[in-house]
């Protein structure tokens, strides 16, 4: 198998997995529509994801999350389960398009995209976190909106331009290393100043609406 396709499986695992650790449901549903309608070649042993069982279990599943997690307390919930959920999710996808390198590679790549998933989940789910505490969950419904749509990027991406996907995971991973490098708060109380600040603006703009 020429190296171009190998690598090119591996740069569609990445955008895979990414996508997983913000929705778990939606990339391996593509998986199989793409698996079903030719765009992928999926490994003999998953082929069964471009069932019609499969299709519509993975889309009544995308769907029932991505609807929940606009739900305050939901959205948690959904972050506790996907701890152990996003990681699976993410192997079977992935797996499922690294059929051309062989075994035992393929199953140690989706291993490894697993892991991957599992620390985008940790970041989404450390974010949500904070924007409950610093906005009282007003705010999760967009960041919800916002994962939706580079979940949806990043498997379109990844199935059909796949350097792209790579890219852009690339790209976020230095981003959010220079990110976690910059300097801290040195006191807690800046924090609990930001929070009385947005609450007071809050509570500014009901009372204007009221008057």
């Amino acid at each position: 198998m020429p190296l171009t396709n190998l690598l090119l499986a591996l740069a569609t695992g990445v955008g895979l997995a990414a996508a997983t650790g913000l929705r778990a449901f939606l990339p391996p549903l593509a998986v199989g529509l793409a698996g079903r309608h030719g765009f992928l070649h999926l490994h003999p042993g998953l082929e069964w994801l471009g069932s019609d069982p499969a299709l519509w279990s993975l889309g009544v599943a995308t769907v029932v999350e991505i609807l929940g997690d606009k739900v305050p307390v939901v959205d948690h919930a959904l972050d506790v389960m996907g701890t152990v959920v996003r990681p699976v999710a993410a192997w079977v996808a992935t797996y499922a398009v690294f059929q051309d390198w062989g075994t035992p590679w393929a199953q140690l790549f989706a291993v490894a995209m697993g892991v991957g998933a599992l620390a985008v989940h940790g970041a989404k789910a450390k974010t949500r976190l904070g924007s409950t505490a610093l906005t009282v969950g007003h705010a999760n419904p967009i960041l919800s909106v916002v994962e939706d749509a580079l979940a949806f990027a990043l498997v379109a991406a990844a199935i059909l331009i796949p350097l792209v996907a790579l890219g852009f995971v690339a790209f976020a991973v230095m981003v959010l290393a220079r990110w976690r490098r910059r300097p801290r708060p040195r006191y807690k109380d800046e924090r609990q100043q930001i929070q009385r600040e947005f609450q007071q603006r809050r509570r500014e703009l009901e009372g204007k609406k009221k008057g």
